[in-house]
């Protein structure tokens, strides 16, 4: 499947806004003789490719000019001084193509200017892979509007020859790095094989430091989300790249933060445009909660070739204690008798109707619910087990639409607290951890709703697929590490800046 991207006015806006700041400047495209290290190089290994200087002949007040010309045309408040050196602002709503029109931005800058040579900063190892997957799904289209690829790739310290190929390669080339990896590489105090070798000598660099090397090219920064990024010590540590501009596109900049803004896409805009992405979400509905109320719970609406069923739970009075129970029912069942003649299902309480096009049940007594809605008395503890099991059946019909299209449906869960849904024994460590009360309630409510798909559906591809997998295998979490300990840690904590990782591996298992 091959995605096809239309061009659209505001993307191209943005871009051309980043390059008339510079309008004057010439079309250069230097090369440079590189630190050749220890040992033995041709020529060709040597010539470097960087990005060309602000000519003298761009004066501060030509710039300036330029940015106020470019705010007037956008109706933005023109900036009375040149607000931080060459650092550039795009304010763009989520959802609406920021990272194509930075990659845009990319190849309009080398198409006037010749430059280069760019650095990508994200906030998160998440964003630094949408970012790197938007490189690649994007690829052919940019190749068929400008003719040539970018070189992209993502920064890391154990793979020292991307960077030389970075400075020597003559292309467009693009490091990807995530504030985590970079705030790392740039910890002076910092420990472990990868702290500090960006900004060290090393033997298998020919005794050079990368960061040397980087910065020599005059990399153009682009900083995603800079609110979640630039901190003191990260901003101090991309001045090391020598930046020829830095340019920051954020739906959300920090007031204190925005420097020269020259494009605005704000929610306003991009709703009137009809640029947001779409969400569908599924609610819960309470209703009641005294105890003289019955709890009911439609979980689902049944169709099959005779009269539709209805899936509920209600209280029933055991010899012991009130249990809840689940019952698959018809017209003119009566909640009542079966309940063991509980007072609150006494009045009304029998089913009137059936309604499989808006999905829902009503009783004699005017109350109605659809799929998914709940009255009565309902505990903390109980709405959470109804809200997993929403999302379990929401998720496994959605599974079934597109099972044989090769989509995948991932659906999240965000907890209260880690420990709801992982605790650990003595030994402190991930490895021994077991399930919390939430885990535990999802495999049992996924092994019981995946038990009477089965039994009630015929054996097709979708049921062995559903088959082959446990309800353990099914659910991860992906959370933040204590690197002390190795355990999952609550985001309650406080601060975190000597407790937090990448999460690559939770990442790739979740997500690849």
């Amino acid at each position: 499947m091959r995605l096809q991207f239309k061009h659209q006015k505001f993307q191209s806006d943005a871009a051309r806004a980043v390059c008339d700041v510079f309008a004057g400047q010439p079309y250069l495209t230097p090369t440079y003789m590189m630190d050749k290290g220890m040992g033995q190089q041709t020529i060709q290994e040597v010539t470097g490719f960087g990005n060309h200087r602000i000519a003298p002949q761009m004066s501060d007040s030509i710039i300036l000019e330029n940015i106020q010309k470019i705010q007037r045309d956008f109706q933005i408040a023109p900036s009375k001084t040149l607000e931080g050196y060459y650092n550039l602002t795009v304010e763009m709503e989520t959802g609406v193509g920021k990272t194509y029109t930075y990659i845009k931005t990319m190849y309009e800058l080398n198409k006037r200017y010749g430059w280069s040579k760019f650095i990508v900063v994200v906030p998160s190892v998440a964003i630094r892979e949408g970012v790197y997957k938007s490189f690649q799904i994007t690829e052919d289209h940019f190749v068929e509007e400008y003719g040539k690829k970018i070189r992209y790739f993502i920064y890391n310290s154990s793979r020292l020859t991307e960077i030389d190929r970075f400075a020597s390669d003559s292309a467009i080339n693009v490091m990807i790095i995530n504030s985590q990896a970079f705030n790392q590489a740039f910890n002076e105090s910092g420990k472990g094989k990868d702290s500090q070798r960006i900004h060290r000598k090393l033997d298998e660099f020919r005794s050079r430091r990368p960061i040397d090397v980087i910065a020599k090219t005059n990399p153009i920064l682009i900083i995603d989300e800079p609110q979640s990024v630039e901190g003191e010590a990260t901003k101090k540590g991309l001045a090391k790249f020598n930046p020829l501009i830095t340019l920051r596109y954020s739906a959300t900049h920090k007031k204190d933060s925005i420097y020269n803004l020259i494009y605005r896409l704000d929610a306003m805009d991009a709703y009137n445009k009809k640029l947001v992405k779409k969400i569908a979400v599924k609610g819960i509905m309470v209703t009641g909660g005294t105890a003289t109320e019955g709890y009911v719970y439609l979980e689902s609406i049944n169709l099959s070739k005779g009269n539709p069923t209805a899936t509920i739970e209600f209280e029933v009075k055991g010899s012991k204690s009130i249990r809840k129970e689940r019952r698959i029912v018809g017209e003119g069942y009566n909640l009542f008798p079966h309940s063991g003649e509980l007072n609150e299902y006494k009045n009304g309480y029998t089913v009137l109707r059936i309604d499989g096009r808006d999905s829902s049940v009503e009783f004699t007594n005017g109350i109605k619910l659809f799929a998914g809605d709940v009255i009565g008395s309902v505990d903390e503890d109980q709405l959470r087990l109804i809200q997993i099991r929403e999302t379990i059946l929401s998720h496994l019909e959605r599974e079934k639409q597109l099972f044989h299209k090769g989509i995948k449906v991932l659906s999240l869960f965000f907890v209260d607290e880690v420990a709801k849904y992982k605790q650990y024994n003595d030994s402190d460590k991930a490895d021994k951890a077991f399930n919390g009360k939430y885990a535990d309630d999802f495999e049992n409510e996924y092994q019981r709703i995946v038990e009477n798909l089965i039994n009630e559906s015929e054996n097709s591809e979708y049921i062995k697929y559903l088959k082959s997998i446990t309800a353990r295998s099914t659910h991860a979490g992906y959370f933040s590490i204590d690197k002390k300990s190795d355990r999952m840690i609550d985001s309650k904590l406080g601060d975190r800046k000597e407790r937090t990782s990448d999460d690559t591996d939770a990442y790739n298992l979740i997500m690849k």
